[in-house]
């Protein structure tokens, strides 16, 4: 079985990264890991690190663990498209780091980045810098 990278989340034991089995195979196992520390800040890096896994290497929502989850992970490609061509940085960074919630998702699969980012973080300024990279990415990879 090929291992499916990873679905990380922050509880209140710390945080714990879910290693997901071949997700085409019913009765997947689950093994609790910690988080991987990512010392690039960059968004490509960040992305690759913390958001693949789910929305998949272009952001389509394809990732390797996307099959495992209940709810579809979004296409990150089509935020301006799916808002009247508008990208709203601050509406994409509250929802990385958990201060919105997407309302007609119902509950929240996704992790809240926030605490993941800010326990690695040597000072406040590296979290919102690697936020804001990470934010600036996803921006770069809109469609029209």
């Amino acid at each position: 079985m090929r291992d499916v990278w990873y679905l990380i989340a922050c509880g209140g034991a710390g945080c714990l990264m879910w290693s997901f089995a071949d997700a085409s195979v019913a009765g997947q196992t689950i093994k609790n890991e910690t988080a991987p520390r990512v010392v690039s800040i960059e968004g490509v890096d960040t992305y690759k690190a913390y958001c693949a896994s789910c929305h998949g290497p272009q952001g389509k929502g394809d990732g390797p663990a996307a099959t495992a989850l209940k709810k579809a992970p979004a296409d990150l490609t089509t935020i301006a498209k799916r808002h009247d061509g508008k990208f709203s940085p601050t509406d994409v960074e509250d929802v990385i780091v958990g201060k919105q919630v997407m309302a007609g998702h119902g509950s929240r699969e996704m992790p809240i980045w926030g605490p993941v980012f800010e326990a690695y973080a040597p000072d406040p300024m590296f979290m919102k810098l690697r936020v804001t990279n990470l934010v600036n990415y996803i921006q770069s990879i809109q469609v029209q």
